[in-house]
Formats: structure tokens, C-alpha cells, sequence
């Protein structure tokens, strides 16, 4: 079975975008920047937004971290994202999710500038993936997509089986999946017989937060897995597939799998900063 190094691959991305960075920089006379707006205190959000900041400034993308408290108001946010949204040295926004529930995400999702967008998740962009290629992806998609490619794991004609359908990775893998040409599945909650559709998929991606959740029976021989579920188990960080009884046969039929972690986590911070490069590149030639 082989291992789809995320790790690695992010580390060769990100250090290609600092030579580009550096010349366009040259070039530009300004670095990249990206903002980041994080409300409330979650320890695990604010874990997730350091190392995006720190992954910035890694490379040369300057990234401001404005962080509110947990009673900032929707308009008080909103304020904020129409200032960045003015703002000409900010080429990328980002709003950490999930935000408090007296502040509604859509209305806010909304908000930011479609073209300085670096999730992906402006109405716009989405509608945009389905018809040209000027969409922003979003990251997490978008990062595996790169690891299939880079690992020369071939798509076309391939049946591909999503479980999840979140607007943050379900709904977008299945567009971009049908864009390379796969016959998609996408499981849900709701899905009856699980297991008969998993075993059909030559691609599972996995994406739903429930750790144990597939075992090797639910596996077609020579699938390749892509798990992207973070999950806390006795301490430890796993995916969804993990499973401490049945993790040996699982690897057995298996012709590949992303770790968690080390696969999908540490692509989709290198989509990320290659999304924040790309608008930058937009922004100073349009």
C-alpha cells in the first residue's frame, strides 16, 4: 500500500511559491498579503489560523491575524470585511469558521469580495467552478486534487465516492472530480446502504468527522483512500477510516491512503497560499 505524502508535497509546493513570491515581488514592488479574521477564542480555530499565518510568512505572503472577541457584533464583522474589501494592499480574505451563532455565515461568506476570496466560498466562486476556470477553488478540495495528480493517480473513467456533502469539501470535490472526467457518488447521512456504494468506489474520498466510520468490508480491493476527517481518539489525532481493530486489513487492501495527518491537512494549507498567489497575480496584472 502506498502513502500519499501530504507532507512532503506541501513542502515542495510552498517552496516553489517563495522563488515565485520573491520575483514577483521584484517585479510588483509589494508581497502578497492575505487577511485573516478569526472571532472568539476556539482553542482549535486559533490553532488553525496561527499556523496559516505562520505558513504565510514562511514563504513571503504578509498576513494580518485580526482577531475579535466572541460578542463582536454581525455588523461589527461585516464593517471590518467591507474595509479589507477596500483595502488595495489586501489581495486575499479569510473568515475562520465555524463563527458564533448569534452571527450568521452565509450573510458574511457573502460579504467578502468574490475576487479576494481564498476559500472558495462566495456564491460566486461556486457557481464559477461549475462553468469556467476562473473560479477560486476551495482549499481543501483543491489540495487533493494536487496529491492525486502529483502521485500520477489517474481520474478519467474512474468511480469516484465522496462521503460528505458540506460546501467546504463534499459539494466541491464532486464538481471537480466531474471536471476530471469521474463518475461521482455523493454519500450522505441519509444514504442508505453505505457500504454497497463504498465498495464501488476505485476513488473514496471521506470527509464526514467520524472516526471508525469505514472499515476494510466497506472497501473495493485496490481502492484509493483519501481521508480527510481530524479526529480525537484516546488523545491521539486520527481520520475517519482510522480503526484500531481493523486498520491492518485496511492497509492490506488498500493500493493507497492519505494519513491523518500528514495527507490532506498540510495540502490544504499549501492550496491556501497558492490561492492567496493566484489573486495577487489577477489583482497586479487586471
Amino acid at each position: 500500500m502506498k502513502i500519499l505524502n501530504g507532507t512532503a508535497l506541501a513542502k515542495k509546493i510552498k517552496s516553489v511559491l517563495a522563488i515565485e513570491i520573491e520575483y514577483l515581488v521584484n517585479k510588483h514592488k509589494r508581497a502578497p498579503k492575505l487577511s485573516i479574521i478569526l472571532v472568539g477564542e476556539d482553542p482549535a480555530s486559533t490553532s488553525y489560523v496561527k499556523s496559516k499565518k505562520k505558513s504565510c510568512n514562511e514563504i513571503g505572503i504578509l498576513c494580518d491575524l485580526n482577531i475579535l472577541p466572541f460578542s463582536t457584533s454581525q455588523q461589527e464583522l461585516l464593517a471590518l470585511i467591507q474595509s479589507l474589501n477596500k483595502d488595495p494592499e489586501v489581495d486575499g480574505i479569510l473568515v475562520q469558521l465555524p463563527l458564533p451563532k448569534h452571527i450568521d455565515q452565509q450573510v458574511v461568506l457573502q460579504t467578502i469580495n468574490y475576487k479576494k476570496d481564498v476559500d472558495g466560498l462566495h456564491p460566486m466562486n461556486v457557481g464559477l467552478m461549475n462553468v469556467s476556470d476562473e473560479a477560486i477553488i476551495p482549499c481543501t478540495p483543491k489540495g487533493i486534487l494536487s496529491l492525486l495528480r502529483a502521485e500520477d493517480i489517474s481520474i478519467t473513467g474512474k468511480h469516484c465516492v465522496i462521503i460528505g456533502r458540506s460546501n467546504l469539501v463534499g459539494k466541491p470535490m464532486a464538481q471537480l472530480m466531474l471536471r476530471e472526467n469521474a463518475s461521482v457518488t455523493v454519500c450522505h447521512s441519509k444514504t442508505r446502504d453505505l457500504p454497497y456504494l463504498t465498495r464501488q468506489g476505485e476513488i473514496l474520498i471521506i470527509a464526514i468527522g467520524q472516526p471508525n466510520l469505514v472499515n476494510a468490508d466497506m472497501l473495493k480491493e485496490g481502492a484509493v483512500v483519501i481521508d480527510v476527517g481530524i479526529n480525537s481518539v484516546d488523545g491521539k489525532l486520527v481520520g475517519d477510516i482510522y480503526n484500531s481493530i481493523d486498520v491492518t486489513n485496511i492497509e492490506k487492501k488498500a493500493a493507497a491512503i492519505s494519513p491523518v495527518p500528514g495527507g490532506v491537512g498540510p495540502m490544504t494549507i499549501a492550496s491556501l497560499l497558492e490561492n492567496v498567489v493566484e489573486i495577487y497575480k489577477r489583482r497586479c496584472v487586471g
